[in-house]
């Protein structure tokens, strides 16, 4: 997987300038539709992302806009670039497409785990063990195909600028036996390795905190280089992923991100602990 823009973030970015536009122009959904003889419900799901649109539907759509030119030509291209598959769309049985797509292009993620460790730092057999014991009906070549795409999505921390990542666990993930005594503990001996590297800080939360801000679950924030592509907060759900992208709801989980770092061990602290309790399962 290379760094390079990912199409689900060129998605967001051209739905949220197409969106702009029609609002400056003073238009309705509605109007936009008669305009291209479609459904106003097909423009929205255009401007929220939901849904792709082609070159010529956004040239028909600024040129209603009354946007021509250099800047025309670039927003075309753009739902050109969009509509490239990354490399995603080979696992979409298995993955949800959109949420690699930005964590492809993120600068910056930062993320709480309460129960087990992120899959952007899980072993192998660690992950295949989550796998079996979330979708205990799901076969063999079901279990691997996930493993294989959680591998892909971490080839994101070894690539040329890597983002920067930086994870708060409870501590009750370094307790939970996933997979066993050697499973746990190679993906423990995986995390201390893990954190020399620059790019990554990994801290602890300790049963002794209590009860602290991020209680309501794990929460991941995608962070992304350009200041147009705004930051957007992740949550897991069993059967899909909700995104939160208006400023108060990124504001606050930033803040509740803050809480938890703020209360955590520190990073040193933390790997000292990871490392003590791999070594009590030897």
């Amino acid at each position: 997987m290379t760094a390079g823009h990912s199409p689900t973030v060129r998605r967001r970015r051209l739905a949220s300038e197409l969106r702009r536009l029609r609002e400056a122009a003073g238009l309705t959904c509605e109007d936009v539709a008669g305009h291209l003889e479609c459904s106003a419900a097909k423009v929205s799901r255009i401007e929220t992302g939901r849904t792709g649109v082609n070159p010529r539907d956004v040239r028909d759509m600024l040129q209603l806009y009354g946007v021509e030119g250099d800047r025309q030509d670039a927003l075309v291209e753009l739902s050109r670039m969009a509509r490239q598959k990354g490399w995603w769309h080979n696992y979409s049985d298995v993955l949800t497409g959109a949420f690699a797509g930005m964590e492809a292009e993120a600068a910056s993620i930062r993320c709480y785990q309460a129960q087990l460790v992120p899959g952007l730092l899980q072993t192998e057999d660690y992950a295949r063990s989550v796998f079996r014991a979330v979708r205990p009906k799901a076969d063999t070549d079901d279990v691997e195909r996930r493993v294989a795409a959680r591998r892909a999505r971490q080839s994101i921390l070894v690539r040329d600028q890597p983002p920067k990542l930086w994870m708060v666990i409870d501590e009750a993930v370094l307790h939970r036996k996933v997979g066993g005594d050697e499973v746990m503990r190679e993906q423990l001996d995986y995390l201390v390795e893990m954190t020399a590297q620059p790019n990554i800080e990994l801290q602890v939360l300790p049963f002794g905190v209590g009860a602290h801000a991020a209680a309501d679950g794990p929460f991941v924030i995608l962070g992304f280089p350009d200041p147009i592509d705004p930051t957007v907060v992740y949550l897991d759900t069993l059967t899909s992923g909700l995104y939160l992208e208006k400023p108060e709801e990124i504001r606050w989980y930033s803040t509740v991100f803050d809480h938890v770092r703020a209360a955590a061990l520190g990073t040193e602290e933390s790997v000292a602990l990871i490392a003590s309790r791999a070594k009590e399962l030897t």
